[in-house]
């Protein structure tokens, strides 16, 4: 099997409100890589075909191994991810609110930890699919049968809101047009998301400053771009990526790698 990174929509109407696209990622020479993978609003759920999360928190191949499926919630910081052997892996990722709609429970985890969404029939048939669109089929069917839709008018009117003013955004303005007190407004952030409803913004803005400086003008310099994302000068640019990237700007892109068609931008040690 070739190395392989893809990424892919969901086909069904009702999973792609909740998934923003899934990743199958075949790297079968690796033998040691750690991915730097960056703060995001999004989360995710890493289905390994023969892994085992060690002590040291590296995803190590063990042959023969039972499928493992990982949860990631939202990052406030750098993640760093260790894989040891090869790697076979399916990886959905979620919009904000999206893994909501596929669980009983819905006191989500707030740290990286396993979750049995799936059945290991089912996640045997999706790692035998002979193509993406198989693949596709598979994903949307299973999650399509888990689906019960997440109720909770206010916190889905609070995220429209940031997605809507994060270039201008505060506390304040988003209680108001709530009609809740600030205090209210953090613990719903704090509850659903596990941040703090002004860093869920901050990260907001810096994951829509990615997409225009990867996707809409690559050559954009990074005064111009502090420009267009309303930030209130470049330095206040530069500190922003520092705080989420431990890198300047320059740096960021530099040593960043951009997989797939979609916004996985990492920073690859092999």
């Amino acid at each position: 099997m070739d190395a392989t990174f893809e990424t892919f929509k969901p086909k069904d109407p009702t999973i792609a409100q909740f998934v923003r696209y899934y990743y199958r990622d075949i790297q079968p020479a690796n033998t040691t890589r750690e991915i730097e993978c960056f703060p995001h609003f999004h989360t995710t759920l890493s289905l390994y075909s023969s892994h085992i999360r060690t002590a040291d928190k590296a995803m190590t191949f063990i042959e023969n191994a039972t499928p493992s499926q990982f949860y990631t919630p939202m990052q406030e910081e750098v993640l760093i991810v260790k894989q040891v052997g090869p790697v076979n892996r399916i990886v959905i990722v979620f919009k904000p609110l999206g893994i909501h709609q596929f669980l009983k429970v819905k006191n989500i985890p707030q740290t990286v930890t396993t979750m049995e969404l799936f059945g290991e029939i089912e996640l045997e048939q999706m790692f035998q699919a002979n193509n993406v669109d198989e693949l596709t089929s598979l994903l949307d069917t299973a999650l399509l049968q888990r689906y019960v839709a997440y109720e909770n008018e206010i916190v889905y009117k609070a995220v429209d809101y940031i997605f809507s003013h994060y270039k201008n955004f505060s506390v304040e303005a988003l209680a108001s047009y709530l009609h809740i007190s600030r205090r209210h407004v953090a613990r719903i952030f704090t509850a659903h998301f596990g941040t703090p409803v002004k860093k869920f913004q901050e990260i907001v803005l810096f994951r829509k400053t990615l997409e225009q400086k990867l996707f809409v003008d690559t050559t954009q310099s990074f005064t111009a771009l502090a420009y267009e994302e309303n930030f209130s000068d470049q330095a206040h640019l530069n500190k922003t990526f520092e705080k989420f990237t431990q890198h300047s700007p320059s740096q960021f892109f530099r040593k960043g790698k951009l997989l797939g068609e979609e916004d996985t931008f990492w920073h690859l040690r092999e």
